[in-house]
């Protein structure tokens, strides 16, 4: 799933204290002789707060098995996330579909300046002052996967400076 990433950390879900949050839930229609039949699909996002997230589909007939079924798939799909002092190392543009989302660092007591589904994803990861903006599609399993896009390509000063072979210090002051 993240195979297009060069730094994903993938993590197991033992031993994690995780919060799930619900994005969305639709209800799907099919159309048969006899009638119509519902279901409902959900997307969820797990995360600890603390710099590990997953996302999550989950389809059912009921709305609570869906729910249940997503957060299952969540927890298979947990990574690590690089963040500094509760919020972002640099500014990043994630893309999906027709979903674009662009996500900027932002100074202590900003807050979380995100909407929706964006706004889901970055509180499960633990960020705490965030500037977002949501362009383009607003398909909740689209913007999840546009954020996720932007999250995984984030690189924090010391991956940057083992990468390049140089010091930290270095890569701060050219």
């Amino acid at each position: 799933m993240y195979a297009k990433y060069k730094n994903v950390e993938i993590v197991k879900p033992g031993g994690l204290e995780l919060k799930d949050r619900l994005v969305g839930v639709q209800r799907v229609t099919k159309v048969t002789k006899g009638g119509r039949a519902f279901g409902f699909s959900a997307i969820v996002v797990v995360g600890d707060e603390n710099g590990v997230v997953g996302h999550g589909l989950g389809k059912s007939k009921e709305v609570a098995t869906a729910i249940a079924k997503a957060v299952e798939d969540a927890k298979k799909n947990l990574i690590r996330i690089p963040l500094n002092n509760g919020t972002l190392p640099h500014e990043q543009k994630g893309k999906y579909g027709g979903a674009r989302v662009y996500i900027q660092p932002a100074s202590h007591g900003t807050g979380v300046i995100a909407g929706g589904a964006v706004r889901a994803v970055l509180e499960s990861v633990g960020v705490h002052d965030v500037l977002s903006k949501s362009q383009g599609s607003s398909n909740p399993h689209n913007v999840v996967k546009a954020t996720f896009d932007a999250l995984l390509q984030l690189r924090d000063a010391r991956t940057v400076a083992q990468q390049r072979g140089i010091s930290v210090e270095k890569v701060f002051k050219g």
